[in-house]
């Protein structure tokens, strides 16, 4: 899975590396944020046209993290009211049969920027332990942004309420090295699928939803366990882990 990630690029910057239109306001740019969570506003990448004939163009915009299906009841507030868990990462293999995401994967398909993500490996329980111990990594490309492919959505609460924009992560199995930590990772794309996977006009390319992503460039980092609290955020989390000292024994 995908339940914590870093991005610190700004989307102005962004949009200008990959030729896009930032459509991200100013007031919902974090900056550089080390530890995503869910319900944050995250920046993704869409195409979509301007009129119905024109080309699609690529634009960044600003979505909480947490699909919201367009049939969501609205509550007292004008929030969306769901009684399940936040839909923040899709199966792949899910994507074309799941009521919460079919009709995005027809034509909401986008992605999800970001400088790496964090999993946990669950360690042997010691002894006299409760529970297992886990191990935060970072995961990262190297000196590159990763891009996680992912569905979008819209959502309206009411007549008087703006849109709501929110996007889920797609995952699949884990490979290489990342399967030694978790069984699942965020579907990573290369460039030459953006195109495809992003085109509103043209259905899921089901190849890329089945294809093991390329973990070549992947580099994996343990970290601190700062990055256990989301009340931590700075560049710290990402930093190695100091070495544990050695354990000494009385003569």
């Amino acid at each position: 899975m995908c339940g914590r990630f870093a991005v610190t690029t700004d989307p102005a910057l962004l949009a200008e590396r990959i030729g896009a239109i930032n459509e991200v306001p100013a007031d919902a740019d974090r900056g550089p944020d080390y530890n995503v969570a869910p319900t944050d506003a995250v920046a993704a990448v869409v195409s979509r046209h301007t009129d119905p004939d024109d080309e699609p163009t690529r634009r960044v915009r600003s979505m909480r993290w947490g699909l919201v299906p367009p049939w969501t009841k609205a509550g007292p507030d004008g929030a969306p009211v769901s009684g399940g868990p936040l839909l923040i990462n899709a199966r792949a293999d899910k994507l074309t049969t799941s009521p919460a995401y079919r009709s995005a994967a027809e034509r909401r398909r986008c992605l999800v920027p970001m400088d790496g993500f964090y999993e946990w490996r669950a360690e042997p329980a010691g002894s006299g332990a409760k529970k297992a111990r886990k191990t935060p990594f970072f995961i990262h490309g190297d000196g590159e942004l990763l891009f996680a492919a992912g569905l979008w959505s819209v959502w309206r609460g009411g007549p008087r309420s703006d849109p709501l924009l929110s996007v889920t992560i797609i995952t699949t199995g884990a490979v290489g090295e990342i399967a030694g930590i978790h069984d699942r990772m965020p579907l990573l794309l290369p460039e030459n699928s953006w195109d495809t996977w992003l085109d509103p006009d043209a259905p899921v390319d089901t190849e890329l939803l089945t294809r093991p992503p390329d973990v070549s460039g992947i580099v994996l980092r343990e970290v601190s366990t700062l990055v256990n609290s989301v009340r931590n955020n700075g560049p710290e989390l990402i930093a190695a882990a100091a070495p544990q000292p050695e354990q000494g024994y009385l003569l």
